[in-house]
């Protein structure tokens, strides 16, 4: 075989094997950058619609708190935010959130509260009715960082 042919091919080959590793490496960088972004859109919108449950839930216990109603449709709102957050997060979030739903539905159906009651209900920590909600979304929300984090690395 003629030298100047194998040394041909070898360049041919080298450079066709270069080409080929950084179209690989670029296509999994930018596989590693989109995962990342898609996590991250993925964890703003559930911190965004943990909010929304948190301020609805804040909003109506505060208002079932002061008044007594058979009424449903102040809490659709916060039952569309329960079903929403069904769709996206772990068993201990819904549950919790479900949790927080019968919270505010007691406090509906109890005698409305005065100040001196409200403030007897926190010093004995019964205003907490979202803690248990709050603290199970910020493990949800920590494991998905972590596990993020490991598949950049």
């Amino acid at each position: 075989m003629n030298p100047t042919l194998i040394s041909a091919l070898a360049a041919l080959a080298g450079a066709l094997i270069g080409g080929l590793a950084s179209l690989g490496s670029t296509w999994l960088a930018h596989a590693v950058q989109s995962r990342a972004r898609s996590r991250d859109r993925d964890m703003a919108r559930r911190e965004a619609l943990f909010s929304d449950f948190i301020n609805e839930a804040s909003r109506l216990y505060g208002d079932a708190l002061s008044h007594e109603k058979n009424d449903v449709l102040d809490m659709v709102r916060l039952y569309a935010l329960v079903a929403r957050i069904r769709l996206i997060s772990s068993r201990p979030i819904v549950a919790s959130a479900e949790r927080t739903l019968d919270a505010i539905i007691d406090g509906y159906l109890s005698p409305n509260r005065t100040l001196q009651d409200l403030r007897l209900l926190m010093s004995e920590g019964k205003m907490n009715f979202l803690v248990e909600f709050s603290e199970a979304c910020r493990v949800e929300l920590d494991g998905a960082g972590r596990r993020g984090s490991r598949a950049a690395n």
